[in-house]
């Protein structure tokens, strides 16, 4: 499947196209944030748990690298990689639980983590464009293929 590509005005419309994917969200889903700091990644996921519900605040975790969220949905793992050291340091924190086929991780920075995640059934690239950004949404796997369709 080629990639699909928005371009969201705002950041309004970076959390509106989250809720979009939450509203698509399929088990177990994992979704690549790629993106320069400030490029909208934290608000595509604070959108995505709007989407699902959540109405506390949504942070980036980028000095816990992991926030986790019980929705009504399932859990929720949002990791930021941006300061990991060591991609080794992420069996420290319990790694491989998260990804129990069940709960949805949205992560930033993954490429911090090269070699400790798995594949992911999403990468999603994020770019300033002007006032607004540019989003390509590319699936890589049947799930991520289904929440692309769903879109």
């Amino acid at each position: 499947m080629a990639g699909i590509e928005f371009h969201l005005d705002d950041a309004e419309a970076t959390e509106s196209l989250g809720r979009r994917l939450a509203a698509c969200q399929q088990p177990g889903l994992v979704m690549f944030l790629h993106g320069d700091l400030g490029a909208g990644k934290t608000t595509l996921v604070r959108g995505y748990l709007r989407g699902l519900g959540h109405q506390g605040p949504v942070k980036s975790p980028t000095y816990a690298l992991i926030e986790p969220y019980e929705t009504g949905q399932g859990n929720l793992y949002h990791l930021d990689l941006y300061r990991l050291a060591d991609p080794e340091e992420l069996e420290w924190i319990g790694l491989r639980d998260l990804f129990d086929g069940e709960s949805v991780c949205l992560i930033e920075w993954p490429q911090r983590g090269e070699g400790m995640l798995p594949e992911p059934d999403m990468n999603i690239y994020l770019s300033v464009e002007g006032q607004g950004r540019r989003l390509l949404l590319e699936a890589l796997s049947p799930r991520g293929e289904q929440v692309a369709h769903c879109l």
